[in-house]
């Protein structure tokens, strides 16, 4: 089997390009069962943000599946791979791996170190598993990621300094402005974005602030938090006139506001400057709304380099996190190279058990003048007589899963003990001998089917 993903994200690909390949959340489930219903893919997960769609999959074969990947988006997103595939890119097992390593901790982020996106992954893990899209690979890590990025932002300053998308957009607005003394600022949207947004803003003195957004009552939630006068879209339309800042971020699927509305709003204004920042994707400013005098429009794309100064310190830190990573992936890669021989393992003890058990009745039929506190010792002195004798080679199994020739040493326990029989009854036939076979691809060379690159690193 193989790891791997496939994406675009905000350094490959412009956001009128990344807003077309975003999935509205309510269309997330029915992506995931058919990305898994896709052939060749045995699991999966879709990570979707503002600056990055990613879809993460196990796969039994690795030279189609890319094509089957890119396959999928044409269908889900009704455009031709020509118009998107010079955008993507793709990871395989070891790349891959530590691609979600990096993208959980934040090493990934247009802001280095933002946290945002381990929620962002940890909930697309959460909802992959409801959907029944994962089995023991992604269980395993999925969660071994996000236990990373906590690790790494409670061992590290990475996050000490304040630097997110909202971050950037309210320096942004200072920049322009150089205090929010005075100035009325709009948000529109009250999710956490915006919430986020509104809180760089009251510390940086913005005292008059209106909420905008859709459902009234989420307006009235976060204008509570802002101390700031909450209203729906429609009210925000017509009261554009009083904002000098809007910033925009909103899940909606199309434009929220429209070029025709800010044209009337200027009107309103006396053409008095308008700094509008809009960091959802999809977009939720109509782009054409810059060509309108004095309004002055910015995107998600512009705020890239705006916290530079910050970005170094969190750039120094970052190294500590990737020393943390290739820890992350030699774990990994220890836990698969025993994965194969687990049902070998389970086996053996079963019909150790098995042994046991007849023995002891054998005993009691033969002996039946053996009182209770006799059979009590005999039992534990031959179960630890038979653990005993198993330990060795369990151990020496264990061992060989990460050498070269780990498949043919497979195939000998598995005769040297007998344990076919153990192996169908647990799994049924055919699983049995996919089992069996496992641990040989878990031990081949650097074209073996092995995520996260059991017999070879990064590079």
């Amino acid at each position: 089997m193989h790891i791997i993903v496939v994406g675009l994200n905000y350094r490959t690909a412009p956001v009128e390009v990344r807003e077309r390949f975003t999935f509205a959340e309510r269309d997330l489930p029915a992506a995931l069962r058919q990305l898994k219903q896709t052939k060749s893919i045995l699991e999966g997960v879709i990570v979707a943000t503002c600056n990055r769609t990613e879809l993460y999959a196990v796969v039994d074969r690795h030279h189609l599946c890319g094509h089957y990947i890119r396959s999928f988006m044409e269908q889900w997103f009704k455009l031709p791979r020509q118009h998107f595939t010079n955008h993507l890119y793709m990871y395989e097992d070891d790349q891959a791996i530590e691609h979600l390593f990096r993208v959980t901790s934040g090493l990934d982020s247009m802001v280095i170190g933002e946290t945002q996106i381990l929620g962002q992954v940890k909930e697309a893990f959460l909802l992959a598993q409801k959907e029944k899209a994962t089995g023991t690979l992604f269980n395993m890590v999925f969660k071994q990621a996000v236990t990373l990025a906590k690790r790494a932002h409670s061992e590290t300053s990475i996050g000490e300094s304040a630097v997110s998308v909202s971050y950037a957009a309210v320096e942004l607005g200072k920049r322009i402005f150089g205090h929010f003394g005075k100035k009325t600022v709009m948000i529109i949207g009250a999710g956490k974005m915006s919430e986020l947004t509104g809180k760089h803003l009251a510390a940086n003195g913005a005292d008059r602030v209106i909420v905008a957004n859709r459902s009234i009552d989420r307006a009235i939630e976060l204008a509570d938090k802002l101390g700031g006068l909450p209203c729906t879209m429609t009210e925000a339309v017509h009261r554009l006139h009083e904002a000098d800042i809007v910033i925009s971020s909103t899940g909606a699927d199309g434009f929220v506001l429209k070029r025709e509305q800010v044209a009337i709003a200027m009107q309103r204004r006396k053409s008095r400057p308008l700094f509008m920042i809009d960091i959802a994707v999809p977009r939720d400013l109509d782009p054409t709304i810059a060509a309108v005098d004095n309004v002055f429009l910015y995107d998600i794309d512009d705020l890239e380099g705006i916290v530079e100064s910050n970005l170094e310190q969190r750039r120094k830190e970052s190294a500590k996190i990737e020393a943390m990573i290739v820890e992350e992936q030699e774990s990994f890669r220890s836990w698969y190279k025993t994965l194969g021989v687990v049902p070998l393992i389970k086996a053996l003890q079963s019909k150790a058990e098995v042994i046991h058990s007849e023995t002891m009745d054998s005993l009691m039929n033969k002996l039946p003048d053996l009182g209770e506190r006799e059979l009590k010792v005999i039992r534990k002195l031959t179960k630890s007589m038979m653990n005993q004798m198993m330990s060795d080679p369990i151990l020496g199994i264990k061992e060989t899963a990460g050498e070269k020739h780990a498949g043919e040493a497979m195939d000998l326990f598995v005769k040297l003990f007998a344990l076919e029989p153990q192996l169908e009854q647990a799994q049924g036939s055919a699983v049995a001998k996919s089992t069996i076979s496992a641990p040989t691809t878990a031990a081949e060379s650097t074209s073996a089917h092995v995520p996260a690159g059991v017999a070879a690193a990064t590079p």
